[in-house]
């Protein structure tokens, strides 16, 4: 369960934001879904702890890990969270290997232990980056990127992964099965995701529950789940989903009034 009631205030110059949200879910898939400047990359970053809110609290599982009353933000590695953002975030200095192991490390501990080290491998080969472990990332394609970058974001055992437009950067060929490929991975790692999308296509293959951010609200919450109007989602097959099928009209209708861009 991951339980969310927080806000803050932006300011640039005379431009100013103001972001008030409140969410709680147990879904294994979670959307954040909504246009670009909604609010949703901040929601994430305050849930990781790059981002300190003005007030409000966040919960996972029951562990506090930001309370403003209580004085409580926990530092971002003691939050457990994978968080694997839009750009992938790569240290292009480092090879494949050594990006996956990067949060397994400190300026105390240069190398992992044993057990981080077997863990690491095993990523690599899950993702099948085995064979280009000792590479760049500027050698690789968009699709190996976010592989590399995924697998570190589970390296340290997150207790929820949070993905910001996970597939934004990539060739529209690709998403389908990169979609599948995330759906195999949560099912694998038994690990709730919280994904922020502004394409309906990633709402109706991979997410039970979304929220819809609107000027730094929360606006609508549909549940794919149990919702009689999306009564067929969740026998959507991953993947590629035709432009014009009664499911994908029922979400547009839903979503009506809430533009994705």
């Amino acid at each position: 369960m991951i339980d969310v009631d927080v806000a803050l205030r932006m300011q640039d110059g005379k431009r100013h934001f103001e972001l008030a949200v409140r969410f709680a879910t147990d879904a294994p898939f979670a959307a954040l879904y909504g246009p670009s400047g909604a609010g949703k990359s901040l929601t994430l970053q305050a849930i990781a702890g790059l981002l300190k809110p003005t007030a409000g609290r966040i919960l996972l599982d029951g562990r506090t890990l930001f309370d403003a009353e209580r004085g409580i933000d926990l530092s971002p590695p003691e939050r457990r969270i994978g968080y694997l953002f839009q750009d992938y975030a790569l240290f292009p200095h480092l090879s494949v290997r050594e990006n996956i192991s990067f949060g397994l490390t400190s300026w105390r501990r240069r190398w992992p232990a044993p057990a981080d080290r077997e863990r690491v491998e095993m990523l690599l080969a899950r993702f099948g980056l085995a064979d280009m472990a000792d590479s760049r990332p500027d050698t690789l394609s968009g699709g190996q990127q976010q592989r590399v970058a995924l697998a570190r974001a589970l390296a340290c055992e997150p207790k929820v992964l949070l993905l910001d437009e996970p597939f934004a950067a990539l060739n529209p060929m690709l998403r389908g099965a990169l979609r599948q490929e995330l759906a195999q991975v949560r099912e694998q790692w038994n690990i709730p995701v919280l994904m922020i999308t502004h394409d309906v296509d990633d709402v109706l293959a991979l997410a039970d529950v979304a929220f819809v951010y609107e000027q730094g609200r929360i606006v609508q919450e549909l549940d794919l789940r149990t919702g009689e109007r999306f009564a067929g989602a969740r026998q959507t097959l991953v993947g590629d989903i035709p432009d014009d099928t009664p499911l994908r009209r029922q979400m547009r209708d839903a979503l009506s009034g809430y533009p994705s861009r």
